[in-house]
């Protein structure tokens, strides 16, 4: 179980929130600190002392002053006016990290929320309630409004969730789960949904997934240097080294363990004298994405522990300060690099893509094929690889660079910031479809090579990947390779790195450098 405080939540954590489906609790002292803050907003509805969002209306409508009867209305009606996202719901994951870092957020106790939202989060986390959350309508300042608003109608009883495997409506799950509905009180609406968890939740999982591509990327990479019967000397620490860039060196030194005792790599001037970038600049390419990821996951793990609403209460409700911490810049910003980190991966993987089909790139058979003119093999794969690859190069434009004024020009600048972590969201889907077609195209070409060459390595590599996609004898509905074979990148991140992990441990697999 993990123990939220507002504070120290890690990705790793939150994978294993989201993905093991692992139980959350509160801790005692952030509890402590949700509590004072509500008792500073009641206080300030007793005193009947103006601040925003408490007993004032929202964004244009601030100056509008709302009576002591009205602010639990106030609240209700914020929810329901804001609920007005529209597309496709996000993923169900995402929908569940969304609630989390919510809950997070809320804990570190500046927000003015009573006890009671925290734990039906957590009941929302434990019981597996996830809402059903449209993903368009989020300008990514005053915060994901939209999204969070679908968020908190299900701790009002209203909306759909998902729950036990369907969607349905908040009621049917509660009733199931015997929960009752939430009456919202002064700024508990707001508190909700004013911050940055949809973009974040998105950008978390984005990164969560990426960096798995990021190493499946070399993995496959590797098979399509012995397909090609690479030049290994491109790898030499040395050069790497000379450079400097960290992220270059790492996948350099990766690349050489996993070809360490290949047979089928070749040493510069026995074959050729060069590769081509797309195989000999594999560390500066994958590392210069390798430093993205890292530049997003320092911003991931600020903002998951960040207070992202307004206003916020400090000292025990003596101060209270509007500012603008729902602003959405830093990850939008983040996200929008990571869309351009993304893509170069499968921008990179085509172009071995077609190293290993072109006939006149290569000496293996043309397009991979049993039977070439007769049977066309992977000559159309390398088509649907380089569209996917255009694809995102039209969802890499940076979102963040637009902004659109709202609410009467009182919220002038806005980030855009979830759209940027939803496209970065479909690049990834992309790439990882573009490396399945390069794993496909690699496991032809090293078959043809001899597996008894391969490394032990990517040879362990090749027998799982097999178990998924068989040799291509024959031409097939190769859509269904693909889809099958990502699907097996996704659901089983890292699954032969366990395996060589576990042949290394019994002196099988040496990591010679």
């Amino acid at each position: 179980m993990i123990e939220l405080t507002g504070y120290s939540l890690t990705l790793e954590q939150i994978r294993r929130v989201c993905y093991g489906e692992e139980l959350v609790s509160i801790c005692p002292e952030s509890m402590r600190k949700v509590q004072e803050s509500r008792a500073a907003v009641e206080k300030i509805v007793a005193e009947k002392r103006t601040i925003y969002g408490i007993n004032t209306g929202f964004g244009k409508f601030s100056d509008v002053i709302i009576e002591e009867d009205d602010v639990n209305l106030l609240q209700l009606n914020l929810i329901r006016s804001h609920a007005c996202g529209v597309g496709e719901p996000f993923p169900e994951i995402v929908s569940r990290a969304m609630v989390l870092l919510r809950l997070n957020a809320l804990l570190k106790g500046f927000s003015g929320i009573r006890p009671v939202i925290a734990e039906r989060l957590v009941g929302l986390l434990n019981c597996k309630i996830h809402p059903v959350i449209p993903q368009q309508g989020s300008l990514g300042a005053s915060g994901d409004l939209a999204p969070l608003s679908h968020l908190a109608l299900v701790l009002i009883g209203e909306g759909k969730v998902h729950y036990n495997g369907k969607i349905c409506s908040t009621e049917e799950a509660y009733n199931q789960a015997r929960v009752n509905p939430i009456m919202l009180q002064a700024k508990e609406g707001l508190a909700l949904i004013n911050g940055t968890q949809a973009m974040t939740a998105m950008g978390v999982i984005n990164w969560l997934e990426a960096n798995e591509l990021g190493y499946q990327s070399e993995m496959i990479a590797a098979l399509t240097m012995e397909g090609l019967e690479g030049i290994i000397d491109a790898f030499h620490p040395a050069i790497h080294e000379a450079r400097g860039y960290p992220q270059q060196i790492a996948v350099a030194k990766r690349m050489r363990v996993m070809l360490s005792g290949s047979n089928l790599i070749t040493r510069q001037g026995e074959k050729r004298v060069q590769d081509a970038y797309s195989l000999r600049c594999i560390p500066q390419v994958h590392g210069a994405s390798w430093q993205a990821f890292d530049y997003v996951k320092e911003k991931l793990e600020i903002e998951v522990n960040a207070a992202t609403d307004n206003p916020l209460i400090f000292d025990g409700g003596e101060t209270i300060i509007s500012g603008g911490n729902f602003h959405g810049q830093p990850i939008a910003i983040a996200m929008d690099f990571m869309k351009i980190a993304a893509a170069e991966l499968a921008s990179i993987s085509e172009r071995r893509i077609e190293r290993l089909v072109n006939p006149q790139l290569n000496d293996l058979p043309p397009f991979l094929s049993s039977q070439p003119g007769l049977q066309s093999g992977a000559m159309i794969m390398q088509y649907c690889a380089a569209s996917l690859v255009s694809e995102n190069k039209t969802l890499a434009h940076p979102a963040s660079v637009d902004s659109i004024p709202s609410s009467a020009n009182q919220e002038d600048h806005v980030s855009m910031g979830t759209i940027a972590a939803r496209h970065a969201y479909s690049i990834i889907q992309n790439v990882r479809r573009v490396l399945a077609i390069e794993c496909i195209c690699a496991l032809q070409a090293v078959q043809y090579r001899g597996v008894d060459k391969m490394s032990p390595q990517t040879r362990l590599f090749y027998e799982e990947a097999r178990m998924i996609v068989p040799s291509i004898t024959e031409d097939r509905v190769f859509s269904e390779d693909i889809e099958r074979l990502a699907d097996w990148l996704k659901k089983n991140n890292g699954c032969w790195t366990g395996l060589m992990e576990e042949k290394r441990g019994q002196g099988i697999i040496k990591n010679t450098i």
